[in-house]
């Protein structure tokens, strides 16, 4: 077992437990239960499932914080669970431990109907919600986050909230093993 801790704080940044799983029993809706409890259990609360990958035997899911309404994408914590039995047996909270902080939240933001018109026609929407996005300069940028299809590709669009401004679009890509982004 490979652990790393903080010396600021005494946190837990890394943890991976490497073995061999022979079987997949738990569902991932059942691992992602396992995950949300160990995390709450050790005062992550308020976190949201973004994204997953199940990769020999064990389901990777990265997790969100969520500050009210709005999903916190810098403040990301990672939990892997095996298959054969729900063991935590991987974690990683560098996003979390080095971003997460309580938020002022600007309420003097562009509706929702303003952002939607900056869209591409095109896009089917099929969710909205405000984000906070991290950029590559260490920043954050608070968003309209659209989730919609164009023909059978699916897509997240972000709208910065405050000026309008088409911020990212990246690609959605399920595959029988999880849900990923580029």
């Amino acid at each position: 077992m490979d652990i790393s801790v903080a010396k600021k704080g005494g946190h837990v940044v890394y943890l991976n437990y490497n073995r061999d799983i022979e079987t997949e029993i738990i569902s991932k809706e059942e691992a992602n239960e396992k995950a949300l409890k160990f995390l709450e259990e050790r005062g992550y609360k308020d976190m949201k499932e973004t994204y997953y990958l199940t990769n020999q035997g064990i389901v990777t899911i990265n997790y969100a914080y969520q500050q009210g309404e709005v999903i916190c994408y810098p403040d990301l914590i990672k939990v892997k669970v095996a298959l054969d039995d729900g063991e935590i047996i991987g974690f990683e909270s560098t996003g979390y431990l080095n971003c997460h902080t309580t938020r002022n939240l600007d309420e003097n933001i562009i509706s929702v109907n303003v952002a939607r018109e900056k869209i591409n026609k095109n896009l089917e929407i099929t969710s909205e919600r405000l984000a906070i996005i991290p950029t590559e300069y260490d920043t954050e940028i608070y968003c309209w986050e659209f989730q919609g299809k164009v023909k059978d590709n699916e897509f997240l669009v972000y709208i910065n909230a405050n000026t309008g401004k088409e911020e990212d679009i990246l690609v959605i890509i399920n595959t029988p093993n999880g849900t990923l982004t580029t």
